[in-house]
């Protein structure tokens, strides 16, 4: 099941008190960026944001959810709160590895 543009306009809304906030469409999911950091993604219409030290702590209670076979096991998202929002993805931000450049063959 592919994830509906409205379920992306939601998600995007909840993160709007983020600065650089993008997206990209892959194989009708949508992967999360944060300041050029993939942050998480939406699969299935479920928010999901990577397991960090820093989420982790954030949102103790949130449910753990696995996006699609073979994938590391992510935070299901059913905060609401913009702020906390905002707090959780800042701090896990400085644990995220940076993109790695690609290169033309």
């Amino acid at each position: 099941m592919s994830s509906s543009e409205e379920y992306l306009e939601y998600v995007l809304d909840l993160l709007s008190g983020l600065d650089e906030v993008s997206h990209r469409k892959m194989m009708g999911e949508y992967i999360l960026y944060s300041r050029g950091k993939v942050v998480g993604g939406i699969y299935d219409d479920r928010f999901l944001l990577k397991a960090t030290g820093a989420s982790v702590a954030r949102l103790p209670d949130a449910p753990r959810a696995i996006p699609y076979e073979g994938a590391k096991e992510m935070l299901l998202v059913e905060v609401e709160d913009r702020d906390e929002l905002r707090d959780v993805i800042n701090a896990m931000w400085e644990e995220l590895p940076a993109l790695k450049k690609r290169t033309k063959k």
